[in-house]
C-alpha cells in the first residue's frame, strides 16, 4: 500500500524505503544478539555497556547523572538498572561527598572481572554479526552517518 498526501513531506523513495526497514531488523536483530550471548554471563546488553562506560571512566567511577547521558538513558531506567548489578555486586553506588547531592555509579572488583571474562564473546559476536559483514569502507560509512546522527539530534 503507498500512502498519498498532499502536503510537503519529502516521503522515502522504494530504495530509500528498503534500507530504512533493513536498518530497523537488522539492528532490532544484532541487539537481541549479543543480548543473548551475554545472558550467559548474567548481564544483558544494556548492563555490558554500564559496565564498559565505568570501565573506562577514571577510578572506575561516574555520576549517576552522567552516566545516564552518556548512554542516552532516563535517569529512572539507570537507576533500576544500576539496582540490579548493585544486588548482584557488580556495581555500588556512592554519595558524592564534594556537593551531597550526587551519586556515583563505581564498577566493583567483581563487575570489572565480569566483564574481563564477558568482553571476548561480546566483541566477537560484534565482528561475526556487523563488522565482518561490511567492507572497511562501508564500516567506516555507518561510523559516519551515526556520528552525523548523534550529532544532529544532540543540537536539538
Amino acid at each position: 500500500m503507498i500512502v498519498t498526501t498532499t502536503t510537503d513531506t519529502r516521503w522515502l523513495n522504494a530504495e530509500q524505503q528498503v534500507a530504512w526497514r533493513a536498518y530497523l531488523l537488522g539492528t532490532a536483530r544484532l541487539m537481541a544478539k549479543l543480548d543473548d550471548e551475554l545472558r550467559r554471563f548474567g548481564i544483558g546488553i544494556n548492563d555490558y555497556e554500564i559496565l564498559v562506560r565505568l570501565s573506562e571512566s577514571p577510578d572506575r567511577r561516574l555520576r549517576m547523572a552522567d552516566l545516564a547521558d552518556r548512554l542516552h538513558q532516563s535517569r529512572s531506567r539507570l537507576t533500576h538498572t544500576v539496582g540490579r548489578l548493585e544486588a548482584a555486586e557488580l556495581v555500588r553506588r556512592k554519595s558524592c561527598t564534594s556537593d551531597k547531592r550526587g551519586v556515583w555509579a563505581e564498577l566493583t572488583e567483581a563487575g570489572y572481572n565480569l566483564l574481563v571474562e564477558a568482553a571476548p564473546t561480546h566483541v566477537d559476536s560484534v565482528r561475526e554479526n556487523l563488522v565482518d559483514l561490511a567492507s572497511p569502507e562501508d564500516f567506516a560509512a555507518v561510523g559516519r552517518v551515526f556520528d552525523a546522527v548523534s550529532e544532529h539530534i544532540g543540537q536539538h
